[in-house]
């Protein structure tokens, strides 16, 4: 095995995108927000941060191995991630993942029984999307399904924790806004992330949904989801008169900023520019986090 030196945290740590271990901590801590009307018994703020850092490790563990899988499309795309930058060994991130996954399900001892299954559950699913013999994240299909079932999981995290896992029935707004935030992810994440990877994803032989309606229709999908999503939650929030007036608001201005950037992304003459097709990834991002943010603050 390769040797361990002092920055190769750091680098798992880049590898493993520190945007995505954040927005996994809001996925859990809103779990936790708008659970708390619910909670027979509210948890402790020690158990609710012992369970984020069981939640994250679990994320941190999956995606430093979607990273080690990942490097013949990230060099042909020009990542700047470590690994494919040739920073960090494969093999030691490897290392790095199992440790990590192992200390995952350590750190759910003491919490309620089911987060170690969903901890666990989490890590399978991180495996079966990155790992052999088929790996999901060859299909569009098996992206969608492994994103949809890991987001039920964060928030499931989060509300299972708070209540203590006392069997309590999930409030409305976290069912509505789970399904909201797992749709965002779904519908206009995965698009926007194909565009910056189209040419990797078919050398390596993967039928995302970039690879296969090719870059404008995917920018269309986009577009479209992302405006058909806030139609139909503005009416779920209206009708349900649940407190998520804010979030409808900051999902408005996610799907503009979506559509003017996926209108920058647009092909010009003069060849690929990886940081302008990365423009529509960045606006989804941005809003995924306002969302959680904004549905934390108004519910604590």
């Amino acid at each position: 095995m390769a040797a361990f030196h002092p920055r190769a945290l750091a680098f798992c740590v880049a590898e493993a995108r520190p945007m995505v271990l954040a927005i996994s901590a809001m996925r859990y801590l809103t779990g936790v927000a708008l659970a708390l009307p619910a909670a027979t018994a509210a948890a402790s703020l020690p158990q609710i941060s012992q369970g984020a850092v069981a939640w994250v490790l679990s994320i941190f563990a999956v995606y430093l191995y979607n990273g080690v899988t990942d490097v013949m499309e990230d060099r042909i795309n020009g990542s700047g991630r470590p690994i494919a930058r040739g920073d960090l060994d494969a093999r030691v991130a490897a290392a790095v993942a199992a440790g990590a996954g192992c200390l995952a399900l350590v750190a759910t001892s003491g919490l309620p029984a089911p987060m170690f299954w969903i901890v666990a559950a989490n890590l399978v699913l991180g495996y079966l999307y990155s790992g052999p013999p088929l790996p999901l994240k060859s299909s569009s299909g098996g992206t969608v399904a492994v994103l949809c079932l890991s987001g039920l999981l964060s928030y499931l995290a989060g509300f299972t924790v708070a209540t203590a896992g006392g069997g309590v029935a999930a409030p409305t707004a976290l069912v509505l806004f789970a399904g909201v935030a797992i749709c965002w992810m779904v519908f206009v994440g995965v698009p926007a992330k194909d565009l910056s990877d189209i040419a990797g994803d078919a050398a390596a032989g993967r039928r995302t949904l970039g690879v296969l309606l090719g870059e404008r229709m995917s920018r269309q999908v986009m577009v479209g989801a992302a405006v058909v999503l806030l139609a139909g939650f503005g009416v779920a929030v209206s009708l349900l008169r649940v407190r998520l007036g804010g979030v409808v608001l900051v999902l408005a201005a996610g799907v503009v900023a979506v559509a003017v950037a996926g209108l920058l992304a647009a092909p010009r003459p003069g060849g690929e520019d990886r940081r302008r097709t990365r423009r529509p990834y960045g606006a989804f991002m941005g809003t995924q986090h306002a969302l959680h943010l904004t549905a934390f603050l108004s519910w604590i």
